[in-house]
């Protein structure tokens, strides 16, 4: 490679095509970039001193009968020079000057320089054929920077032979034979964050933009899809996108394959989400995966991840039945994403609905009785996306089997007993309290009010029925140990409801009476609560306290055992 020290004008020299790669993200500069941007040109403007612009990385291509003169592939500076001619096309036509047109076109055939791949070619060559200064729907970041500029420019500040002038850059140059995958790739170690999918289509499809579009392209990169795939959720104590839980749960699913025989370190090695686009390199070739069949794979499991997974499912009614809605109830509402893998798995490899929904059944029971008994969820990783995929666990029976036969007492199934008693005894967290409670309500709900609907996990909030503060309204108890019991106590679930609302500071710590109808100005439980199976039966209690706390802990355990079976 080649390294050399050029202005603005000897990277766009008039002779010189420059192609995004297809494989390149598009371009994704925003606000603070572009008013830091705007600033620094105004700087440089008056100050009339070099300013470095970092590093630009460009690749000869070979040119042939179709394709002549000076062509290179622009590796890396795509962002800046994309922004700096978006910003001379928005000056040109501030200040009417056609001369800075020159800048991002062919001398011979005043042809634009920079050749766009499909995310932005189309509104970047629309831009920069511009004759007037026209308005433009912003539908993409491209147009977006056009809008900003138009809007934020001021010529007055700005000399733009100065800056033609002081802009300057290290071009760095490949050769022809040096691998341009080797420097993408090193320079996303060296801090360009691109995304796992983006390295893996670069790794995948190179050059081949046929088998790319075929397979890709409407798969991962359309609005929709990008919307889809761009959600991002809480997993564990970082948040990721869906994309990369989707690649994560393929590889997951691919390292399970009793076929490769992959042994538990390399298992291991593959199984963690961070430095997942080199555990993909490696297990390729490793194992000496089809590169073609994976392509395939990962379009098939693609289609059927977007059929299935809801993240949205927190604003929306939760069925009764066990379904695949309570399951991503479970995933994206109580933030068990390591259940993913073997979900998806799951819905590849069973195709009888009625055995599916026995097996989410088993599942939620599962899930939900460990919770309530909040025994550690750490092993999850392993026990969904190692040990269930490996042993091929598809029907309840072989889970069940599985979960009773091990001898770890780590991943056991909790009795009804210890159920019953951590109805009394748990002190969870909100978000799990006020899962766990929806969960059962929507349960236990259809069968008691036919009539009305249960809102969305996500529009309900816990509230504690005898205050966390009952010690500024309600009467004091006679001894500092009978206060101790009833401040542990109150944490339980016998004294926890869901409601539609946040009760005001005024009510929330007020008396029982005041809770349960209001104080004239804020509303109380018998309106927020009076349809909720779950808590209605006790808004007839004329004292809350701690037999009340214990009274209604057992009939929710009693309910909770009968709808979550072992």
């Amino acid at each position: 490679m080649e390294a050399h020290s050029l202005t603005l004008s000897g990277i766009l020299d008039g002779n010189r095509i420059l192609e995004i790669p297809f494989f390149q993200r598009a371009y994704v500069w925003a606000e603070p970039q572009w008013e830091r941007f705007l600033d620094d040109m105004a700087t440089v403007s008056s100050e009339k001193t070099p300013y470095f612009l970092g590093s630009i990385i460009l690749k000869q291509q070979m040119t042939g009968t179709q394709r002549h003169g000076d062509i290179r592939t622009l590796i890396d500076g795509q962002q800046r020079l994309t922004t700096l001619c978006l910003f001379f096309k928005v000056l040109s036509l501030k200040i009417n000057n056609s001369k800075l047109e020159t800048i991002y076109r062919l001398r011979m055939t005043e042809q634009i320089a920079i050749k766009h791949n499909h995310n932005d070619e189309e509104s970047f060559n629309k831009i920069l054929n511009l004759t007037t200064l026209d308005n433009i729907n912003t539908e993409n970041k491209i147009s977006a920077a056009y809008n900003f500029f138009k809007n934020n420019l001021d010529e007055s500040i700005i000399n733009y032979q100065t800056l033609l002038d002081n802009l300057q850059f290290v071009v760095i140059d490949l050769l022809l034979d040096e691998d341009e995958q080797k420097i993408f790739d090193t320079i996303n170690s060296l801090g360009v964050k691109l995304t796992t999918a983006e390295l893996l289509k670069n790794y995948f499809f190179n050059h081949d933009i046929e088998l790319y579009e075929k397979n890709w392209k409407d798969i991962f990169e359309t609005d929709s899809a990008r919307k889809y795939w761009d959600i991002q959720i809480s997993a564990g104590r970082v948040t990721r996108s869906l994309l990369e839980l989707f690649f994560y749960s393929i590889l997951q699913i691919k390292i399970q394959d009793p076929v490769l025989n992959l042994n538990s370190e390399d298992k291991k090695k593959y199984g963690k989400v961070e430095g997942l686009f080199d555990s993909y390199k490696e297990f390729i070739q490793k194992c000496n995966i089809n590169r073609l069949d994976l392509i395939a794979e990962i379009k098939e499991y693609a289609q059927l991840f977007r059929d299935n997974f809801d993240v949205k499912i927190v604003k929306k009614e939760l069925p009764a039945n066990f379904c695949m809605e309570r399951i991503n109830a479970i995933i994206f509402g109580l933030e068990n994403t390591t259940l993913i893998p073997y979900i998806l798995f799951l819905l590849n490899n069973v195709k009888d609905q009625t055995k599916l929904e026995e097996i989410f059944n088993y599942l939620e029971s599962y899930i939900i009785r460990r919770m309530i008994c909040h025994e550690n969820n750490r092993n999850y990783n392993q026990l969904f996306g190692d040990r269930f995929i490996t042993q091929r666990l598809l029907d309840v029976a072989s889970i069940r089997n599985y979960i009773d036969t091990q001898d770890d007492k780590i991943n056991f199934m909790p009795s009804d007993a210890s159920v019953m008693d951590s109805f009394h005894q748990s002190k969870l967290t909100n978000k799990q309290a006020a899962g766990i409670l929806y969960l059962l309500e929507t349960r236990i709900r259809p069968r008691q009010f036919h009539a009305t609907a249960m809102l969305g996990m996500g529009s309900y909030t816990l509230e504690h029925i005898l205050p966390k503060k009952w010690r500024n309204h309600w009467p004091a108890l006679k001894t500092e140990a009978e206060n101790a019991n009833r401040d542990q106590k109150l944490l339980t679930l016998g004294n926890l409801t869901i409601i539609t609302a946040v009760f005001n500071s005024s009510i929330s710590d007020a008396t029982w009476d005041i809770k349960k109808d209001g104080d004239g100005k804020n509303k109380g439980f018998s309106v927020y609560a009076a349809d909720l199976a779950t808590f209605s039966p006790y808004l007839s209690n004329k004292s809350w306290d701690e037999a009340a706390i214990e009274t209604r802990a057992s009939d929710l355990a009693k309910l909770a055992i009968a709808e979550w079976k072992v």
